[in-house]
């Protein structure tokens, strides 16, 4: 049995905020993932790791577990680990005292307080004290980073956040079904209607002029309305693509903070 130890559901850019504050915090942290992350703010999801074997964010590296004995050699040397497991059934194995499903599906896809002694989720989806011990909210506003000890977090409204005075043009998302091929990267500035990937013969292009702060893996399967690519207004903020972000980190305040609330309960 690993001490201290925390399962993640979910490397992608917002999970990677609270693995990142769980793991200076001194737990034991792995983190469980899809075959095939989908994370558009590629240089500060963990779940880079499970295509390039590790990834370094803000001087912290997670290192890819080939299998789960190849994680519990990793996590007894003190290691942030991911491991390739949709469905999350090392959790048996490992028996940790706290599971976190960061996933941000807007949906359960199996996380049960049966899972650990200690569960908690990030985002709609998840009933607190019924599907988990607590939910943070995740929606940007007054309510970012509050926990629900019971009841739900905000339904998901399908709008993104405004930054800058821009909110829907942010993010764009696939209009067609197809295998993506990058055109710009990521820290590229753009201006609308710049080519950013194509789809087979369909351009994908930008729907504002800003700083392209995401872009989903070069030869990744797309779906139609697949969200694909995220544009940042602000300019000269290009040390954001490669830092946590302020949202990322007050959900992760959020999680740490329910995490000693609920280890004194219990």
């Amino acid at each position: 049995m690993i001490k201290d130890l925390i399962v993640v559901r979910g490397g992608g850019d917002i999970a990677t905020g609270t693995i990142y504050k769980l793991k200076q915090a001194r737990f034991n942290v792995l983190v469980l993932e899809v075959e095939y992350p989908s994370a558009i703010r590629r240089n500060v999801a963990f779940s880079e790791a499970v295509y390039q074997g590790e990834q370094t964010i803000e001087n912290m590296t997670c290192y890819k577990a080939n299998s789960i004995e190849d994680a519990q050699k990793l996590l007894e040397k003190g290691k942030l680990v991911v491991l390739v497991d949709e469905k999350g059934e090392s959790i048996d194995y490992f028996k940790p005292q706290i599971v976190v499903d960061g996933i941000l599906a807007k949906k359960n896809l199996g996380t049960s307080k049966t899972m650990a002694p200690i569960t908690i989720a990030l985002g709609p989806g998840f009933e607190a004290g019924v599907d988990v011990d607590a939910v943070i909210e995740t929606k940007r506003g007054h309510n970012l980073g509050r926990i629900y000890y019971s009841g739900k977090a905000i339904p998901n409204t399908g709008i993104p956040g405004n930054i800058g005075g821009y909110s829907k043009e942010r993010v764009i998302h696939s209009p067609a079904k197809g295998i993506l091929k990058n055109v710009a990267s990521i820290t590229d500035i753009v201006k609308k209607g710049d080519v950013l990937a194509t789809i087979g013969e369909v351009e994908v292009k930008a729907t504002m002029d800003g700083l392209l702060r995401g872009l989903i893996r070069d030869g990744y399967p797309v779906t139609k309305g697949f969200k694909i690519a995220d544009i940042d207004p602000r300019l000269d903020e290009i040390n954001n693509c490669f830092t946590i972000s302020d949202k990322a980190r007050c959900i992760a305040g959020g999680v740490l903070e329910a995490i000693l609330h609920l280890q004194g309960e219990k």
